[in-house]
């Protein structure tokens, strides 16, 4: 059961809702969902959380299929039932095949293709070890240059953040949905 409230639009502060009419009418171009639910309960952290994941999420020069993979691995190491719920099917609507997608649920941590396995060996060693060693590193960073690399990492960061958030307030998948992850 979600822990917070949510606001309605009657509930907002002017700032809140002029926050929530620039996510409205953003590049999201729906109401907040998630994390942002939550944030909209600070005006400041709202805006500036719905800016940086416009940038991360719809301005990266990181291909989209990679982004909602490298989200789907920060998701399944969270074990985010609600960003996995959201975003299995965007990623399957940019090009990751079923099989992927099986592969990061189960956590085989075994890809075909080359950029994704690279993906997953960066982002799981950074979320399991809190580091990245100089080898792995400049496998990523010869692949996709330093700026992509930044990106890369900022997604993943930015991720984790959503995820714990999700987790924190007890966000879970809409009512009568079976939840999308299996424990690991």
């Amino acid at each position: 059961m979600l822990r917070i409230p949510v606001l309605t639009e009657k509930d907002m502060s002017d700032a809140q809702r002029r926050v929530y009419d620039k996510i409205v009418s953003g590049v999201r171009k729906t109401t907040p969902a998630g994390p942002l639910v939550a944030a909209m309960h600070n005006a400041d952290l709202a805006e500036v959380w719905s800016r940086m994941g416009e940038v991360l999420r719809f301005n990266s020069s990181l291909p989209e299929h990679l982004r909602e993979f490298t989200i789907l691995v920060t998701g399944r190491y969270w074990d985010s039932q609600f960003e996995w719920f959201a975003h299995e099917p965007i990623g399957l609507q940019k090009g990751l095949s079923p099989k992927t997608i099986e592969a990061l649920r189960m956590d085989t941590g075994k890809f075909d293709d080359p950029d994704e396995q690279l993906i997953y060996d960066y982002a799981s060693t950074l979320l399991k070890k809190h580091a990245v060693g100089d080898d792995l590193y400049k496998r990523a960073q010869t692949r996709w240059g330093t700026s992509v690399l930044i990106e890369l990492t900022a997604l993943i960061g930015y991720y984790c953040m959503v995820c714990s958030t999700l987790n924190a307030h007890c966000f879970d998948v809409p009512e009568g949905t079976q939840r999308p992850l299996p424990p690991l």
